[in-house]
């Protein structure tokens, strides 16, 4: 069967799609779609982008799962406030605020980048005897191309940049041009300037360049939570499929050595020819090997 993209293309479209709901007093999007009595699946998009990041493989995740995304705090469509302490753990509360508000208790996890180390941060909780953090299991998760282990992430120059003191101005003076370079550094697949463009749109939402160095102290969290967090993918009793770019400069290949190094019978499949964004540069090859993994695990 040929592969269908999902038909919400465009970011205004997938938010008339969606909803909004309050965390901490400040709005938050979503969107759900598929079956309501499917298992739960739910998607975790990367730094710098938003949910949208899912639109090319939405139609078919949403044939199997009653698929849940949203945009993170700080990005996309959700609240950008100035004034507010960005965390990998807060946009965790998030996540389960929202499952809380959806009656989810069991659920599978595909995640992206940015999103990786907030599962991390989930499986670390599910593990913790006697937690009071969280009521809800985690029956699956997927990885997509992301910084698992501080001591392989190799972080572009912007990157550097926007967590340097340097950071305000470099991010007052981010434009489009910029943007598409980054992008077309870390992506094998050069991606289409409307995609790019939406990408771009979606960040300026509500001042969105103002708080990117905010954002990115996410990295000197994963230094600092190390041992909490590979500690959480060496001890966890989920099931993990980590699916990789290996052309990605950022956590590609050279990721996958350390992987395997600590991580007991790893299930890995590589991607060769493709990036740091494989949900938006091979959809149909992201697709086929999580299904093919939901398969074996009898879920699908």
């Amino acid at each position: 069967m040929q592969f269908e993209v999902e038909k919400l293309g465009d970011w205004k479209k997938w938010e008339a799609a969606g909803d909004y709901f309050s965390y901490r007093g400040e709005k938050i999007f979503y969107i759900e779609g598929g079956q309501i009595d499917a298992p739960v699946l739910v998607l975790i998009h990367g730094f710098p982008t938003a949910s949208w990041d899912w639109h090319k493989v939405w139609e078919p995740l949403c044939q199997n799962f009653r698929v849940l995304a949203f945009d993170m705090i700080g990005f996309g469509l959700s609240a950008k406030p100035a004034k507010y302490e960005y965390s990998i753990k807060d946009q965790a509360d998030l996540l389960e605020s929202l499952l809380q508000l959806k009656g989810v208790t069991h659920y599978h996890l595909l995640a992206h980048d940015y999103g990786v180390t907030v599962a991390q941060e989930l499986l670390a909780r599910a593990a913790e005897t006697n937690s009071t953090t969280t009521t809800r299991s985690i029956d699956s998760l997927v990885l997509l191309n992301g910084g698992l282990f501080p001591e392989t992430h190799k972080p572009v120059l912007i990157q550097k940049l926007l967590i340097s003191p340097l950071g305000g101005l470099v991010a007052r003076l981010g434009s489009f041009a910029r943007f598409k370079q980054n992008f077309d550094k870390i992506c094998a697949q050069a991606l289409p300037d409307n995609e790019l463009e939406t990408f771009w749109e979606l960040l300026l939402l509500e001042n969105g360049k103002a708080i990117m160095p905010k954002l990115i102290r996410y990295m000197v969290e994963r230094r600092r939570n190390r041992e909490r967090w590979v500690g959480a993918l060496q001890n966890t009793q989920t099931p993990i499929r980590l699916i990789n770019g290996l052309e990605d400069p950022i956590s590609g290949a050279h990721m996958l050595v350390r992987y395997r190094e600590l991580i007991d019978d790893p299930d890995i499949h590589e991607l060769p020819g493709v990036g740091h964004y494989p949900q938006v540069e091979a959809p149909e090859a992201v697709y086929k090997a999580c299904q093919s993994y939901w398969q074996a695990l009898e879920i699908i």
